[in-house]
């Protein structure tokens, strides 16, 4: 069974405490009778995501979980521009103060913020609604190198992020992905 989330703020952390190098940046609407104008990226916002190569706007139908998703190599930025969503991200740096621990955010589009995370991070996104978000990458996809484009499965208890849909719709390879002990297995042997 589905669990019905309502928030009024610009972003409501659900479960966890905020990562090392993680930032969730409010970002200011400014409305008249045209419509409106948002400042979504300034560099001197010092967000993780230092150097973007790669825009890309992603739609997402109710219920999908996108993740969980782990690169060593680039940062990401992502802003739900429509819907509503939950960010669920895990710090599996294991140099970062705040190693083996979870967050996760609520965003409504109507209320923007930013979420940017630096490498190192497993991140996903659930969309309560149908979702429309902008992901900004510091890698071009094209670029990415089999061993810096990894996942956890979703659903790993070891990664502390209660997930409100026990049956999310997700995409083969994410359903496929390893345990959090085997990634980690695989990884450092």
């Amino acid at each position: 069974m589905k669990q019905s989330i309502e928030s009024t703020d610009p972003y409501r952390i659900v479960s966890g405490e905020q990562l090392q190098g993680m930032e969730i940046r409010p970002l200011t609407m400014h409305r008249d009778g045209r419509g409106a104008f948002t400042e979504v990226y300034r560099d001197i916002w010092n967000l993780p995501l230092a150097d973007p190569v790669q825009w890309s706007v992603v739609h997402s139908r109710p219920g999908v979980l996108r993740g969980m998703h782990l690169h060593w190599h680039h940062d990401e930025y992502y802003l739900l521009l429509q819907g509503r969503s939950l960010v669920g991200l895990y710090d599996a740096r294991p140099a970062s103060s705040t190693a083996d621990a979870s967050v996760l955010i609520e965003l409504d589009g109507r209320q923007p913020s930013v979420v940017s995370f630096p490498t190192g991070v497993l991140h996903g996104w659930y969309s309560i609604e149908e979702t429309l978000h902008l992901q900004g990458v510091s890698e071009n996809y094209d670029d990415y190198h089999p061993e810096d484009n990894l996942g956890v499965h979703w659903s790993d208890p070891a990664l502390n992020i209660p997930w409100p849909d026990p049956n999310p719709t997700v995409a083969e390879r994410a359903d496929s992905f390893p345990m959090l002990a085997q990634l980690r297995a695989h990884m450092f042997r």
